[in-house]
This record gives C-alpha cells, structure tokens and sequence, in this order.
C-alpha cells in the first residue's frame, strides 16, 4: 500500500515538475460540438452565439449575412433579420450583390445540418475571391429555436394582405410619417407613443404581428417588436427594410455625401425643405462645412446607435429623453435634428415646436448612412 501511495506522490511531482498539464480545447464553436461535419461541408463553422453578435439593425459594417435558401417557401416567410437572400440555386446570376470588398465577413446559412446550400455557396465565394466566409451549419432551424428576432420579405407581407390572413401590421413610425402614406392593412403605432395605444393589438397573444418603420437604419420596429414579445406576444416578427422599400418597389432616390471633418468659412442660411420644418440635405451639408459652429447638430437616435457612428460634431439626445432635457436646447441658434430616416428627427422636431416655440427647430428629412470615422451620406426624401 504504501508503496504504492509513494508511487503516485513520484508520479504526481514528476508531473508538475515537467509544467501545467494542459486539456485541448476543440475550436468548434458550441453548436458544433456535438455535430460531425459532413462531406461536402464548408470548413470555417460558426455557432448561433457568433452569428447573433454580427446581427444587427442597423446592419453592422464589414458583415453581410446571406441565406442560401429559395425565396418564396423558405426565405420570404422567415429569415435573420438583414439577411441578404442569394439563394444557391441562383448565387452565379446573383453575385453580383455581393460586396465589392472581398474582405467582408460573409456568413452563409440555410435550413439546418441536413442543408447543403449554404456550403455550395461559400464555396463559390470562396473561387470568387473572398477570404473571410463562415458557414452557420444550424442555420435557420437553430436561429428561430434560440428565441431570436425573425423578419419576413416585402413580398411575404404582400402575400398576407392578399390572402386576407390573420396577422396585424404595425407602422412604428411617428404620425407625420405614417399619415403620408403606409403598407396596406397597416396600424401605425408609434414607437414613442406604443404603451399607450398598446391596446390597439389584438387580444390573442398569438396572433402574428409584423412590425415596420423607416428602413435597415431604422430601430423602431425593433424597439416595438422587444415591447410586444414582453406583452406576451408569441409571434412576433419585424420588417426591417421597412417602408422605404416598399414605396422603392414603386419608385425614387439621390444622396448627397458629407465629410468626415466639417471646415470653417462664410456663413450660409439652411432652406426650408418640402416637410414643414425640414432643412434640404443640400442646404445643411453646405452649412455644416462652412459655418458648424453657427447650429446645434442634435443626433435623436439611441445612444448605442449614436455610439457607432454619427456626423462628427453632433450632440447625441435620444428621441425618449427630449422631453426631458427640453429646456437644456439653446434658443440663439438654430437647432437640427438627425436621426436614420427623417422619422424621429420629424418627431423631435414637432416634440419641440409644441414644448418651446421659441427653439428655432428644423430637421433632416433624409436616409443618413453613418461611418465610424465622422463621414456620411444624407439622401433627400
């Protein structure tokens, strides 16, 4: 016995002697880990974990999400929220919405591990030249059974009007937007205004409710549809292309690109643009890089979006906290809204106009596309 019990002690110095024993650790992510890759799979795999951290609205940059499923069955009815649809069937016709930059992340997913589509794909991809491709094997399956958010097509929401079926679609846009024009069958209740006309949902918990708003740069419908699911609400999905898309499939455009770094010079007056209380992208972009100092930017979106970019030299008061803070806004300047798309900056605007008449109060009614760096892109409505 005890030679024995000496043994192991010898054993065991030995051991720490030769240094820390050290366990592998598999690099498959935890979806995996229980799976054994098929022939013909893609070999960069990605989990939900990692796949949810590169999902966002607005749509993180550097990273585009692509569902390899057919449209009208698969794609239409539910997808990742942003997902662009190239399904593999068409991916040769279709690579051409790829990005230019073939350093994007691409992450490729389709119906599940017994789906072959994404694979094909991020092989053809891949002979196109892109370096940074995973594949999320678990794929749509896995993504719906994880809780997370899940978008329907314009073409899908056309489907349900058509059909007269049981669902209830929701404008999230604030009134002044939504009274010039909104989806068939939709009800608009605003973000902003949502615990109060709340009760305009229906009664039954499950019925399918389909939020919208302004666009990919839009996060009402988001907000809403969070507000909804802790209501009790158990099918609840979101339209993040939203509106714009909509009224694209009847027509529109022209953008108008900022500097990262506004200059200084003479100074020039802002022009009332076709919203009663709207600037013209131009006449702001000539303002900013001129005169900065002569207006207060005021950025209305939330502060996480804030956070990933804005134009550089805007104040960040998000739309929930202006009442507020009202009576912090100069009154010797003018003062600009911004937000996404024209709606919560449409919405600060009228906010203040009824609370302090005295703030001279103008907004951008534009699509803004923001870059880390401070630099930008305003489209004219």
């Amino acid at each position: 016995m005890r030679t024995n019990h000496l043994t192991l002690v010898l054993a065991l110095a030995a051991a720490f002697a030769a240094g820390p024993m050290v366990t592998p650790v598999l690099a498959q992510p935890a979806t995996q880990s229980v799976v054994q890759p098929k022939e013909g799979w893609y070999r960069a795999l990605v989990d939900f974990d990692f796949v949810r951290a590169n999902v966002d609205i607005p749509p993180k940059k550097g990273v585009m999400v692509v569902d390899s499923r057919p449209a009208a069955r698969q794609f239409d009815p539910g997808h990742i929220p942003g997902a662009l649809n190239i399904p593999d069937t068409q991916f040769e016709k279709l690579a051409h919405r790829l990005p230019a930059d073939k350093s994007t992340l691409l992450i490729f997913y389709c119906g599940g591990y017994d789906c072959m589509l994404s694979h094909n794909s991020a092989f053809k991809a891949e002979k196109l030249g892109y370096s940074n491709i995973r594949v999320y094997a678990a794929g749509m399956p896995d993504w719906s059974a994880s809780g997370a958010q899940v978008s329907v097509s314009a073409a899908h929401i056309q489907k349900l009007v058509d059909d007269k079926a049981a669902y209830a679609l929701i404008d999230a846009r604030p009134r002044r937007l939504a009274e010039k024009g909104m989806i068939p069958t939709a009800v608009n209740i605003p973000d902003t205004e949502f615990d109060k006309l709340a009760g305009q949902l229906p009664t039954d918990k499950a019925t399918p409710l389909v939020f919208y708003c302004g666009g990919l740069e839009c996060v009402l419908s988001d907000n809403s549809a969070a507000k909804a699911r802790k209501l009790g609400y158990t099918h609840v999905l979101t339209y993040p292309e939203g509106y714009p898309e909509w009224a694209e499939l009847k027509g529109m455009g022209g953008a108008v690109a900022g500097a990262a770094t506004p200059s200084t010079g003479s100074a020039v007056q802002l022009v009332p643009g076709k919203e009663k209380g709207s600037a013209t992208v131009e006449s702001f972009v000539q303002v900013w890089r001129s005169s900065p100092a002569s207006v207060l930017l005021v950025d209305v979106r939330d502060a996480r979006e804030f956070a990933r970019g804005t134009i550089q030299g805007a104040v960040s008061l998000p739309i929930n906290e202006l009442e507020k803070q009202v009576a912090t806004l100069p009154n010797d300047r003018p003062v600009v809204f911004l937000c996404g798309t024209g709606a919560r900056s449409g919405e600060a605007y009228d906010m203040v106009k009824l609370l302090r008449n005295d703030v001279q109060a103008w907004f951008l009614d534009a699509d803004a596309k923001f870059n880390g760096d401070g630099s930008y892109s305003l489209t004219q409505k």
